[in-house]
């Protein structure tokens, strides 16, 4: 017993090792992708999708060049106080102190959204207890010797050189995935029965010959595995389903709101039923999360589709569609207001177009016409002013980029919107929003009856900021109570008394309907037909 003793506590613990995909800094796109061996540098992606493609390429070289798992080693999960193991379904069922349980299996566990990939040695009810592990190698079980020969209560045997337990393990055939869906561990064959002198009687197949029952496979919805045994049948297999829905839906290229909001309705009603047959409150409370959900998603598809949520007429199809698009172009203007290095409304919008261009990485193109289809009476004095300040950089002379045509644009820089490890920059939009945002404000600064109205660049900053400050149906500020007019004359760079000069000239244009100009608020609405390019508060 002393030397069985001394074999447990020297079992050597499993291998166990992490792949990681890293941001470099706040702002940028190009990712690190780092490996917890010692031996193995880290790397640099332009993208996050080549850095999770070289990830995977890196963890699979570790797999095919690696040593297959061990059978007698120490769980690499059981050695981290993992409180997921399955614990054992009776008291009889004592588990060894190295191991909770199922052969020896070297397992890949995943986060859902691709970040990190760890590979455990470890056992397969360790692996099972893990949602979103993978085998991708089982060692084999060693054959337990008869009772006179070593046999033991806690585990099976030291294997012996040339014995049943020296075969050598071998991966699986099928190379690894690493999704978010789990895999059970591969099973061994059953010995077949020794047949002796004493039976004289036919036997019975040998029980490796007989059919097996195999179970269904097991579902999976929700990080919730769906048991067996659930009944009706009906429900467990609608689950299952659901699970497999949800799964191919999120390996889908483009989204498509409708059929999120139809899986989402069908899950709510799913888990409701599920919750009535176990009694399980916490179901009860997914039900009602997946109502909201396919609420949501439904309002979503609508609004993308421009159809009104209760049938009632057309809603508004706008060209910022969602919410954070519209909190972020909020956030450019007050950028913009409080950080713009020369006075005057001319300069405020100038400058808020250039920071449009280069919010991103602090560098953008510009040609002659973007400058020049602004209502500025000396573009090119104004751009120089913008040089001399040191708030903007050209590649070039002011005279060039006022000429620069679009086939050969001008390279300009703000070093204030540069993002470095230090500052990340002011803006935490991507750059594909980015392009969006900036149409939205040329659509706005240069729409039509602003155009043919000949309004100055003031009141084209009072549309930018009309349209950021009213709510869905067009009402001026929070619950239509209208805006404040020193918040209007700031953003605008003029005097509070120019106001109600600049609100008849919108009003003229179309865009004001109903507007009341008081001691201290604009009050009015938005006109139908400029709600299109409208952010709503929300």
């Amino acid at each position: 017993m002393g030397v069985e003793a001394h074999a447990t506590n020297e079992r050597v613990t499993g291998r166990r090792w992490t792949v990681r995909l890293d941001p470099v800094g706040r702002g940028r796109a190009d990712v690190r992708v780092s490996c917890s061996r010692p031996a193995c540098a880290a790397q640099v992606l332009p993208s996050a999708a080549d850095g999770r493609t070289a990830a995977i390429a890196h963890l699979k070289a570790h797999l095919r060049a690696g040593p297959a798992p061990r059978p007698s080693v120490q769980c690499a999960c059981r050695a981290e106080e993992c409180h997921t193991h399955i614990r054992p379904a009776g008291p009889r069922e004592r588990p060894v102190p190295w191991r909770c349980g199922g052969a020896v299996v070297l397992a890949v566990i995943t986060d859902r959204e691709g970040r990190w990939w760890q590979v455990l040695e470890c056992c397969s009810r360790c692996a099972a207890a893990h949602p979103t592990a993978k085998v991708v190698a089982t060692a084999p079980v060693a054959e337990a010797p008869a009772r006179g020969d070593g046999f033991r209560a806690d585990g099976p045997a030291p294997a012996t050189p040339g014995g049943p337990a020296a075969t050598t393990p071998t991966f699986s055939a099928i190379s690894p995935h690493f999704s978010h869906s789990a895999a059970a561990a591969t099973g061994t064959a059953v010995p077949q029965q020794a047949s002796g002198p004493r039976s004289s009687a036919p036997r019975s197949a040998p029980r490796s010959a007989r059919p097996t029952r195999k179970r269904p496979p097991r579902g999976r919805i929700a990080q919730r595995l769906v048991p067996h045994d659930l009944r009706p049948v009906a429900l467990r297999d609608e689950l299952t389903e659901l699970g497999e829905l949800f799964r191919a839906y999120q390996a889908r290229t483009e989204p498509d709101l409708a059929v999120l909001a139809d899986l989402h309705a069908r899950k709510a009603e799913a888990f409701d039923a599920w919750a009535e047959v176990t009694a399980d409150t916490g179901l009860r409370l997914d039900a009602r999360r997946a109502e909201q959900a396919a609420a949501t998603a439904r309002l979503q598809h609508l609004h993308r589709i421009g159809q009104a949520p209760d049938g009632e007429g057309p809603a508004v199809v706008r060209l910022l569609t969602a919410p954070a698009q519209w909190n972020h172009a909020r956030a450019v203007l007050a950028h913009v207001a409080e950080n713009a290095p020369l006075p005057g409304a001319e300069a405020r919008l100038l400058v808020l177009m250039v920071t449009l261009r280069t919010a991103q990485s602090g560098v953008g193109n510009l040609v002659g016409q973007d400058i020049k289809g602004l209502p500025l009476q000396d573009p090119e004095h104004l751009v120089g002013q913008l040089v001399e300040s040191g708030w903007l950089g050209i590649s070039g002379t002011v005279e060039e980029l006022i000429a620069s045509r679009p086939e050969s644009p001008t390279r300009i820089s703000v070093p204030s919107l540069t993002p470095d490890e230090d500052d990340p920059g002011p803006f935490t939009f991507g750059r594909k929003l980015r392009p969006k945002l900036s149409g939205w404000a040329q659509r706005v600064v240069g729409e039509k009856k602003l155009r043919k109205g000949k309004t100055g660049a003031d009141v084209r900053l009072l549309a930018l900021a009309l349209a950021t400050g009213a709510d869905g149906e067009g009402r001026l500020g929070p619950g239509g109570e209208g805006i404040g007019l020193d918040a209007l004359a700031s953003w605008c760079a003029v005097d509070p008394g120019d106001l109600p000069d600049l609100v008849d000239r919108l009003t003229a244009a179309d865009w004001l309907a109903e507007a009341d100009v008081t001691g201290t608020l604009l009050t009015g609405g938005l006109t139908e037909r400029v709600l299109p390019l409208g952010c709503p508060l929300t």
